[in-house]
């Protein structure tokens, strides 16, 4: 008898996980993931077995959200101090080296000074040596780069910390994923694969091309007392078919937050992939990946955040992207991983790297690389970049989370690329400190005051509007605010009436109104049809 065929159902949840922590690109890229291990998983485990009720009190309050604090319950104190012992026995290789990072740093402040560093390699410490390069900034300041490449090939580089776990949803509630590790649960399949295998890719094609259960069973390795959980994620339900756009228009669709699909007949671009993946009833309308084409030609990138590079989305994507573009970096800075590298170790081989003005050249469409200043808390990050993506004469720029610290810069761009028709800004302008996210990077203890005028903030209504003078758009868009329900696992984000963001972004929106500018801030889902030619 032929085996019955099955799709796998729009809610089964895709969780990457690193060791059972929440995978983001900072857990993939050896160096920052040592530094998180110490700097952030063992911090917060450590803070919950001495006192587990002071999370739970925490976790409760809606102001501490995105906080350092587990939201498990007290009676799981045994769960997490294991946790603890296999991440000590496991990673004591990653301990040592985020170690050998706090001595490197240590000993080129005490040692490196101004003079010849040849003789200092003899004081790298060895677990380091060979896979650093010493050197000074024009001003005689000391520092280091990383041979990158090498780390992943090295100790330091451990597939085998990689997993997926596999559960049904139906509500937007998830736990602040950076702070909240996965633990065992009857209802999760936990699966021991690399992030770069390809059964992935075969399991996500299952919910528009129905597979016998049999074939993925096998290719997943699911044992018998695995299966009747994995069972449950299948159904012989087909789900609605996508159509394909076939106009002549340019068709924009906004998926929440940052995330923008641009379609013509000929080609599909997509900006930071953070979508709604799953089928379940919401309060907020949004498109789903059932509105997503079967073949993506290009998802751009536009920094090295959480919430602009999300596994969940782009794993079970990975089958359909035919390109993915990021910004180029190849500095070997602990703070700014390269991009490229780390989508290469995780079965990503189709990367393009661009540069602040290259181009991308296909059709009759471009994608040109923007400068992107701000929301970096003033480290020197080059792994961003805005978008301008031109179809014909028509012109969207994608300035993503970027604050607009020196209107010249983009008089400068705008000298080179003209007006554009249609701007789209993230305001989230009273970010958090930098300590929140890049903390863990940190060798030694950031004065408070310094921590909080560090920000991860973007434009507010003055330097957004100074784009608007500048590019003259016929439409601005508010995005990138993290306020859809789905996101707020990984962006920890609520805000009020009152909150800055609000007022802010309604102020520009006002501004930009009264001018004759369409302008709205974009929640949960929005569609527009462009003409592909544009008369100036």
């Amino acid at each position: 008898m032929t085996e019955k065929e099955v799709y796998l159902k729009p809610n089964v949840v895709f969780e990457p996980l690193v060791d059972k922590w929440y995978a983001w690109s900072h857990l993939i890229s050896p160096a920052t993931a040592a530094m998180n291990i110490v700097g952030r998983h063992l911090k917060i485990i450590d803070s919950y077995i001495d006192a587990p009720e002071v999370h739970a009190e925490a976790v409760r309050n809606p102001k501490l959200l995105g906080g350092p604090f587990m939201d498990i319950p007290e009676g799981r104190i045994e769960d997490v101090k294991q946790l603890r012992e296999e991440t000590v026995r496991k990673r004591a290789n990653m301990l040592a080296f985020a170690e050998a990072v706090k001595q490197l740093d240590q000993m080129l402040a005490t040692e490196a000074k101004g003079y010849g560093v040849e003789e200092l390699y003899a004081k790298v410490p060895p677990l380091l040596k060979g896979y650093v390069e010493l050197h000074y900034d024009r001003n005689g300041n000391p520092g280091f780069r990383f041979f990158e490449s090498l780390l992943f090939e090295s100790e330091y580089f451990d597939k085998s910390a990689q997993s997926l776990a596999l559960w049904l949803t139906d509500n937007d509630h998830r736990p602040f994923c950076l702070s909240t590790p996965r633990l065992a649960d009857s209802n999760i399949l936990q699966l021991d694969i690399a992030f770069d295998n390809a059964a992935i890719d075969e399991l996500a094609k299952m919910k528009r091309n129905p597979k016998p259960l049999s074939y993925i069973r096998d290719l997943l390795g699911i044992t018998p007392r695995q299966e009747p959980l994995f069972e449950t994620f299948f159904t012989e339900e087909p789900h609605p078919t996508y159509d394909k756009y076939t106009g002549d228009k340019i068709r924009m669709r906004y998926f929440g937050h940052a995330c923008i699909l641009i379609e013509t007949k000929d080609v599909c671009i997509l900006a930071d992939p953070l979508i709604s993946y799953y089928g379940y009833h919401s309060d907020v309308e949004h498109f789903s990946d059932a509105d997503l084409p079967d073949v993506i030609d290009y998802v751009i990138i536009t920094h090295n955040h959480q919430d602009h590079i999300l596994f969940e989305t782009l794993l079970p994507l990975r089958h359909k992207i035919r390109n993915i573009v990021v910004p180029r970096s190849k500095g070997g800075k602990l703070e700014d991983p390269d991009l490229k590298l780390m989508f290469n170790s995780i079965g990503f081989n189709n990367i393009i790297e661009l540069d602040e003005m290259e181009t991308v050249r296909f059709a009759d469409a471009t994608i040109t690389g923007i400068p992107f200043t701000g929301e970096h808390s003033d480290m020197n990050i080059l792994s961003k970049l805005c978008f301008l993506i031109r179809i014909g004469e028509f012109k969207l720029m994608f300035m993503a989370d970027s604050r607009i610290l020196e209107p010249g810069l983009y008089t400068h761009v705008h000298d080179v690329i003209g007006d554009v028709d249609v701007i789209f800004l993230g305001m989230e302008c009273h970010g958090a400190p930098l300590s929140w996210l890049y903390g863990p990077l940190l060798t030694k203890k950031l004065p408070r005051d310094q921590d909080n005028s560090r920000r991860l903030s973007g434009s507010d209504c003055s330097r957004g509007m100074s784009l608007v003078n500048i590019f003259n758009p016929k439409e601005v868009y508010v995005y990138a605010m993290g306020q859809e329900p789905w996101i707020e696992f990984i962006t920890s984000t609520k805000y009020t009436a009152e909150s800055d963001p609000i007022i802010q972004s309604d102020r520009l929106v006002v501004e930009c109104t009264e001018r004759g500018i369409i302008a709205e801030r974009l929640y949960g889902e929005k569609e527009l049809l462009y003409e592909r030619e544009v008369v100036f």
